[in-house]
């Protein structure tokens, strides 16, 4: 069993099933509009679980409500619903599988798996930090995206197609 706030490198430690918390989870986008005004945002609904084997495999995924979108501002989170950005009514889920984690040089890890965005699925690594305590973890991760990837190409002159995604998420042991 891991020590209280242990950093857990070797996911064997970890062995079992574990249900995502939302109320303590958080998903945020940073970028830019009109090159210098930084946009912030969150996703308020978000689902998850995933497995640990007792050899460290890893399964996972999370599931976020593309509607749940809030940045603070009624007319840009309705624009950022519409055909232009997520495009809710078609899409109105975001979702990141995980079939699988691998140690990173750091003593962290590299969450390899699919991201399914605007009905457009590609692979993506992301770089986590895991940090459990008792029958808790909390994996946190920064990923940058560039947008038009998974289609999401509209843009405003001065608007950059990238964003940068902080996850900070919590896990219960089911």
């Amino acid at each position: 069993m891991t020590s209280p706030m242990e950093s857990v490198p070797n996911l064997s430690a970890l062995a079992g099933s574990w249900t995502l918390d939302p109320s303590r989870t958080s998903i945020t986008l940073h970028t830019k509009a009109l090159w210098l005004l930084p946009v912030n945002g969150t996703f308020q609904a978000v689902e998850g679980a995933g497995t640990v084997g007792a050899d460290g495999s890893v399964t996972g995924m999370l599931v976020v409500d593309a509607t749940s979108v809030n940045t603070e501002n009624t007319k840009r989170d309705q624009h950022l619903r519409s055909a232009d950005f997520f495009d809710v009514q078609k899409y109105p889920t975001i979702v990141f599988t995980a079939p699988e984690a691998r140690p990173a040089d750091t003593g962290d890890l590299h969450l390899d798996g699919d991201l399914t965005v605007h009905g457009q699925t590609h692979p993506l690594t992301i770089p986590a930090h895991v940090v459990a305590a008792q029958d808790t973890a909390t994996v946190t991760a920064e990923v940058h995206l560039d947008r038009s990837n998974w289609g999401l190409t509209y843009t405003k002159k001065g608007s950059r197609l990238a964003t940068h995604v902080v996850i900070n998420a919590h896990f219960i042991k089911s």
